[in-house]
C-alpha cells in the first residue's frame, strides 16, 4: 500500500482519499483571496466534477479555461490565462489549480510563477504523464518557435495531489503515452521496476498506484540530487533527446498526426538504447530486450531517410547540449546511466536506421 503523503524537500505531494482531505485542510488554513482552477475542455467535463466533489474548498472557484493540445502550450494562450486572472480579479493572494495532464501542469505553472511577479499554484495531474513526469520537478514552461520548453523557469508548486480515479477518464493511447516515463526510471536508475513495467496488469488499481508511487521516487530522487537541472539530473533525459526531435518534427514538419509524447520518448528510448550500446556498454541482449518491450507496446513511429537530416537539426537544439556537440544520457546497463556523452551525427544516423530496421522487423513479427 502506498502512503497518503509524499515529502519532497520543497512541498508534499498527497495521494488519493487522504490526500484530498489533507490539502482541503491545508487550503482552507492558507487565506487566499481567490481560488482560480485551470482545465482545458476534456479536464472541465471529466475530471472538474470529481475535483468539485471531494475538495470542498474549490465551492465557488472560478474557471479559467484554455484549450487543449501541445500545439497551444505557448505565449498566446498564457496571455489569455494572464487575462482571465486580471479580469477576474486574481492578486498576489491569489492560487492557481493545475487540473489537467502535461501541458496544463508546465503552462498553468508557468503563468503563475509569471504573474504579478508569482503567485502560488497546485498541481493536481489528470494524467499518468503528469502525474509521474510533468508534476514533479518543478520545471515549467512553454514551447517556441516548434521547440518544446524552451521559455520557461524553476518554480515549486504549494503542492501535489495524485489521484487515480483521474486515470480512469483517460483513453488507452495517452495512458500509455504516460507510462513511458514509467519505463524511462526504471531503465536509468532501478532494474527492478524495469521489470516489474514489464509485468504489470493495468487493470490492478493497487498495482498501478505503487509503481506510480515508485516511479515518483525515482524521479524526486534526481531533482534533489540537481535541482537546477546542472548534471545528474540529465539522466531523466534519456530517450528524450531524439525523442523531443520527433516530436517537434512531427508537430511543424510532417504531414503525419503528432506523436504523443510517450510515443516519441518510447521511439528515442528504442534509439537512444542503440547508441548505449555503440558507446556505453549496454549488452546486445539488454538492447534486444528494450527494443522489443517498446515496440510490442508503443508500435513504431514511421520514419524515413528523409527525415534524417531535419531530425537532427531539433536535436542541435536540444537544451542539454554544449560547445556545438549533441550530447545524451545512456545506459551502460539497465537501472543505470551516464549523462553528458557527446555522439557524432554519424552514430546517431546509424540509431535512426537500426529504428527502421527494427520497426519492419517487428511489424512483420506481430503479423
Amino acid at each position: 500500500m502506498t502512503s497518503s503523503l509524499f515529502e519532497t524537500k520543497d512541498y508534499p505531494i498527497f495521494f488519493e482519499d487522504l490526500g484530498f482531505r489533507a490539502l482541503d485542510e491545508s487550503i482552507r488554513n492558507s487565506g487566499y483571496s481567490g481560488i482560480f482552477v485551470l482545465v482545458d475542455e476534456h479536464t472541465f467535463e471529466n475530471c472538474w466534477p470529481i475535483l468539485h466533489q471531494r475538495l470542498s474548498v474549490v465551492e465557488g472557484a472560478h474557471i479559467i479555461q484554455t484549450p487543449s493540445g501541445e500545439e497551444n502550450k505557448n505565449l498566446s494562450s498564457c496571455e489569455t490565462i494572464w487575462r482571465q486572472l486580471l479580469y477576474l480579479g486574481a492578486d498576489r493572494k491569489a492560487l492557481l489549480i493545475n487540473l489537467g495532464g502535461g501541458v496544463i501542469t508546465d503552462m498553468g505553472g508557468f503563468a503563475a510563477a509569471t504573474f504579478k511577479r508569482g503567485i502560488d499554484f497546485i498541481h493536481i495531474p489528470t494524467t499518468l504523464l503528469a502525474q509521474v513526469d510533468a508534476s514533479v520537478g518543478s520545471k515549467l514552461g512553454i514551447d517556441f518557435e516548434g521547440g518544446k520548453n524552451q521559455i520557461g523557469l524553476f518554480e515549486h508548486p504549494r503542492a501535489v495531489l495524485i489521484c487515480s480515479d483521474f486515470l480512469k477518464t483517460q483513453s488507452k493511447r495517452p495512458f500509455l503515452s504516460g507510462f513511458a516515463e514509467v519505463v524511462k526510471h526504471g531503465l536509468i536508475a532501478k532494474t527492478d521496476l524495469w521489470q516489474k513495467c514489464q509485468s504489470i496488469s493495468f487493470n490492478d488499481p493497487k498495482e498501478l498506484s505503487a509503481l506510480i508511487y515508485e516511479s515518483i521516487e525515482i524521479k524526486n530522487d534526481f531533482v534533489e540530487r540537481d535541482p537546477r537541472d546542472k548534471g545528474a539530473r540529465h539522466a531523466l533525459n534519456f530517450g528524450h533527446t531524439i525523442g523531443h526531435a520527433l516530436e517537434s518534427h512531427f508537430l511543424t514538419d510532417s504531414d503525419e498526426l503528432p506523436l504523443l509524447h510517450g510515443e516519441a520518448v518510447a521511439a528515442g528510448m528504442i534509439m537512444e538504447s542503440y547508441l548505449s550500446y555503440r558507446k556505453a556498454g549496454l549488452t546486445h541482449e539488454e538492447l534486444d530486450s528494450i527494443t522489443h518491450y517498446l515496440f510490442s507496446l508503443f508500435g513504431g513511429v514511421s520514419l524515413s531517410e528523409s527525415d534524417f537530416s531535419d531530425l537532427l537539426d531539433w536535436m542541435r537544439s536540444d537544451k542539454k547540449n554544449a560547445v556545438g556537440e549533441i550530447r545524451f544520457c545512456l545506459l551502460p546497463k539497465i537501472g543505470s546511466n551516464k549523462v553528458g556523452i557527446s555522439v557524432s551525427d554519424e552514430l546517431i544516423t546509424s540509431a535512426m536506421e537500426y529504428y527502421i530496421a527494427r520497426s519492419t522487423m517487428e511489424l512483420k513479427e506481430a503479423h
